[in-house]
């Protein structure tokens, strides 16, 4: 059987495809660089992170982008040897105005180096890229409305040329969508002289869904699945894989269809969903040249049969790093700029990580963190530093992060003097500040174990001078504020909430830039 979600954590807005025997997926990434996830797979149940394509600031500038902004819903295609992606660089989102460029970058292996990216359009996001039997290729996204607040404009199509490297022609206005609304993420197939397009709508939350529509024509007009919404789980809050929607399909070589689309697992019904939105896959098949789930639903299942492909599992997952080697894993990210040696250095002391302090946990411009997604609602994370603070503003740590008003930080710091070494606790939420009271005195020790045990809904921070004995720093704290669903709702303006939750370690000199500490190991281990 494959379990869902296939693609565990923050993994949003899959986009598949095939090439041979290859199943590649993009995932959405957000404010997170390198952006755009890309996994593959032999089988469409074990999966392997091989790609983040866009790894240079030419391809991808998200300093001082807003939290949930940056890329939106990659589209991952392959043509005649070579690999298109589209994405959305979101600029932009508070007011009526959305800043929402759209680029487009190729590669001819996928686990190489990808091209500069070539401007496509601002008028949408969601954008993707359809390749017809003919041999033209067309750009789809949706159109930005601004006007009375109205947002989703319908899905619009515009030629684009490989030659000239941009889009040509005039725009076609292809559908409003359904009366779902808050139509978006559209893509394109054809299939026995029928064009399909498939839109994400009803919102990213609990109402979230595909649907499907048909034309003879690739301009239209489109008639729509007479048993929409294709896929869904607002009828049914009890089922374990919720606010399903935003997929894509693929076809196997064997002939089978698969659709893969977004999941979220809430804590309880309609709750929080504090491992952000994941990837689940499903069957379907063809009935009067509609698609529908094989299950009979429209509702996605936890688990699925496999399908007819012989099975290649990835191995055991990495649950220590050791930084003593020459690279940063593929499995951390940055927020908003690269990872580069003047604030993240392998070198400069051999065995250890060292960052460089830069901005506050709040900074939406030059943070030294690198994290990594958390992929299970229990985990225990951990992590050794030697830490050597000369004041206030000279902090390090262990954090548990959604984005940069929302975290709970473990952290050392010192007094106003420099005189004494403390261990202490910073939370955020909504950018409230909270500090715990007790503070620990650990300046006789140069090195510190930090360690934080996530167990669904709560946070228990623990430190230890000798990785062996360790002792409760502070109270329980709430990690459900470290959710989409926390963040978006009861606040009182909209804040877009599109990622998930993140464990990582960081450094902050807020006076100069420049203090650093010593990371020697971080661990991340899943419990059952």
């Amino acid at each position: 059987m494959i379990r869902n979600p296939i693609l565990k954590g923050f993994n949003p807005d899959p986009s598949i495809c095939r090439v041979g025997d290859d199943y590649y997926i993009a995932t959405s990434t957000f404010e997170w660089f390198p952006g755009v996830q890309i996994h593959h797979s032999k089988d469409l149940k074990n999966w392997k992170l091989i790609a983040r394509p866009l790894n240079r600031v030419s391809q991808l500038d998200m300093k001082g982008i807003p939290d949930s902004c940056g890329v939106w819903a990659p589209c991952l295609s392959y043509s005649e040897g070579t690999f298109y992606l589209v994405y959305t660089n979101v600029k932009s989102f508070d007011g009526v105005w959305k800043d929402t460029p759209n680029y487009l970058v190729t590669t001819k292996d996928i686990t190489g180096d990808w091209s500069e990216p070539i401007y496509m359009t601002s008028r949408g996001f969601d954008g993707s890229l359809f390749h017809d039997d003919d041999g033209r290729k067309w750009f789809m996204s949706m159109l930005l409305d601004h006007r009375n607040g109205k947002f989703f404009g319908g899905i619009e199509l515009q030629e684009y040329s490989a030659s000239k490297k941009k889009l040509i022609g005039e725009a076609h206005y292809l559908t409003p969508g359904t009366e779902l609304g808050r139509t978006e993420g559209p893509h394109l197939y054809k299939k026995d002289g029928y064009y399909y397009i498939v839109l994400a709508e009803g919102g990213t939350e609990y109402e979230h869904a595909m649907t499907v529509g048909r034309s003879k024509s690739i301009y239209g007009p489109y008639e729509f699945h007479p048993d929409n919404p294709f896929v869904s789980a607002a009828e049914d809050k009890n089922n374990t894989l919720q606010k399903s929607g935003h997929g894509d399909l693929v076809q196997t070589r064997e002939g089978d269809w698969y659709v893969v689309f977004l999941v979220g697992r809430p804590l309880t019904p309609h709750g929080k969903c504090t491992l952000g939105r994941e990837t689940a896959i499903e069957e379907f098949v063809w009935k009067d040249d509609w698609p529908y789930l094989k299950s009979g639903s429209r509702v996605p299942r936890p688990e699925i049969p496999s399908p007819r492909l012989p099975e290649q599992p990835n191995g055991e997952p990495v649950v220590r790093t050791h930084f003593d080697q020459d690279q940063i894993p593929m499995v951390f990210q940055s927020l908003r700029v690269p990872i580069t040696k003047d604030w993240c250095n392998l070198d400069v002391r051999k065995g250890f990580l060292r960052l460089y302090g830069k901005e506050s946990l709040n900074s939406l411009h030059h943070q030294s963190l690198l994290g990594r997604r958390i992929q299970s609602f229990n985990v225990q994370v951990s992590t050794s530093l030697e830490f050597h603070p000369k004041n206030i503003h000279h902090m390090a740590g262990l954090v548990f992060y959604y984005n940069a008003g929302h975290y709970h930080y473990a952290c050392i710091t010192s007094n106003p003097e420099g005189t004494r070494k403390f261990l202490c606790i910073i939370s955020s939420d909504n950018f409230k500040m909270s500090f715990q009271e007790e503070l620990e005195d650990v300046t006789s020790s140069t090195r510190v174990v930090l360690r934080g045990d996530m167990h669904r809904d709560r946070l228990q921070f623990y430190f230890s001078l000798d990785n062996k004995e360790f002792k409760k720093i502070g109270s329980s704290l709430d990690a459900s504020i470290l959710s989409d669903d926390h963040v978006r709702n009861g606040r009182s303006r909209y804040r877009p909430a599109f990622t998930g939750s993140f464990v990582g370690i960081c450094c902050q000199d807020l006076a100069m830039n420049i203090h650093h500490a010593d990371f020697e190991w971080f661990v991340y281990k899943e419990i059952e």
